[in-house]
């Protein structure tokens, strides 16, 4: 008769032997490998570096680009002729109708148009209107940009005149004419916070994915694809009680879900050491900033992450008669998943004691802000106790559900 000190001893030892004999059958399945290690190592930084890449890429391609123009009535306007020819980033286009304009531009023959409405009065007369014409579908296309900036240069040159005709002939003058009051605005978020509020929803939403995802195929695995095999039978049959039995299938999904989340941080870790530092501009300032500290933190919100979701995963897989069976229940579960981290990505949600209870978008959330760079850490103790508290209880009710035989063998 074992007495009560070991028998804790030898209820760890017989899940120790049923994790290792679970671990040692998903590893034998390359889709696993593939869902657990390789896309999440290799994935991220792939697409951050592609990402990086094109964007950069076109918005020189962009700028490069000369901006093919046609000006109708442009002596209404004296210099704006003379102001275009002289702007080696626009080249006219001759022998375009006034009427077939928007046809050029949806053609390409055309990159805009512009059209002068009334001729300037050099005098106090009314104000001009120049209208222009382009497609503005790229988010990234300087023509509007650069034909506002030569247009306001033509302004201002014109309002200039006007003033010291008026007698206005100094700057102080002109300016508390034009502008008798004037409000000056001083941000006090750095670019890190602005970028980060604007981008930083898609990283956790891509680590969230990745660990859901190496806990999905071994979950199923282990209890779907067991009863297809016929194996599981056979294992309720060994002298293990059903609780260190789905204990030890749950360490293996768990552990999945965690190797899974972790590389993808580490990917992610390797890009910026290696690769994040060349990028310019606001985001390398952004790259820059996250620290080893930050990488470790959101690792750490993982973990009971992959809990809840090896937890759910694995129940799924106990009811389900087949692998496909499970695989089909697991998809109403993806949109559960995905609908939590996307809300980290809307505008107006912000991380406060209420959304740090909400279980994945709390740890969306969070993530965002540690790469904003403003997370109150105080948020965290309740982040991670309240994402512990319900990995517990998943795996409580996964545990119950495994015991049933009902469920276990369904006819």
């Amino acid at each position: 008769m074992n007495t009560p000190s070991k028998s804790p001893a030898r209820a760890s030892g017989k899940v120790g032997i049923i994790y290792r004999k679970e671990l040692r059958e998903v590893l034998r399945d390359r889709r696993t490998l593939v869902f657990m290690i390789v896309f999440p190592l290799l994935l991220i930084p792939l697409l951050l570096s592609m990402v990086t890449g094109l964007v950069e890429s076109a918005v020189e391609k962009a700028e490069a680009e000369t901006i093919r123009y046609a000006l109708f009535d442009g002596e209404r306007l004296p210099g704006l002729q003379a102001a275009l020819e002289a702007d080696a980033s626009f080249e006219v286009v001759e022998g375009v109708a006034r009427e077939e304009l928007e046809r050029a531009i949806d053609d390409d023959r055309l990159t805009m148009a512009l059209t002068v409405r009334a001729p300037f009065d050099a005098g106090a007369g009314p104000q001009t209107t120049v209208d222009m014409f382009f497609n503005g579908a790229s988010k990234i296309s300087p023509v509007e940009r650069k034909t506002r900036a030569l247009i306001e240069r033509q302004g201002e040159r014109l309002r200039l005149a006007r003033l010291e005709a008026l007698g206005l002939d100094s700057p102080d003058k002109q300016s508390a004419v034009l502008e008798p009051l004037k409000l000056e605005a001083h941000n006090t978020a750095d670019m890190r916070e602005v970028i980060g509020e604007q981008a930083g929803g898609m990283l956790p939403y891509m680590f969230i994915i990745f660990c859901y995802l190496g806990a999905l195929y071994p979950a199923i695995d282990l209890a779907a694809g067991e009863k297809e095999r016929g194996t599981l039978e056979t294992l309720l049959l060994a002298p293990i009680p059903r609780v260190q039995l789905v204990l030890g299938k749950f360490l293996v999904v768990f552990t999945a879900g965690v190797v899974s989340a972790l590389l993808s941080i580490a990917g992610l870790g390797l890009w910026l050491a290696y690769q994040g530092r060349e990028v310019g501009g606001a985001m390398g300032e952004i790259i820059k900033s996250i620290s080893p500290v930050d990488l470790t933190l959101i690792a750490l919100m993982l973990v009971p992450m992959a809990a809840m979701f090896s937890a759910l995963l694995l129940s799924i897989s106990i009811y389900a008669k087949s692998f496909k069976e499970a695989q089909s229940y697991s998809a109403p579960l993806n949109m559960l998943v995905i609908m939590p981290a996307v809300l980290a990505m809307l505008p107006g949600i912000e991380l406060d004691w209420t959304w740090a209870l909400v279980p994945i978008t709390n740890i969306s959330l969070a993530i965002k802000e540690l790469i904003k760079g403003t997370m109150d850490y105080t948020m965290l103790v309740a982040i991670l106790g309240s994402s512990v508290v319900i990995a517990g209880a998943c795996l409580a009710f996964c545990t119950w559900w495994f015991n049933r035989e009902d469920v276990l063998f369904r006819s």
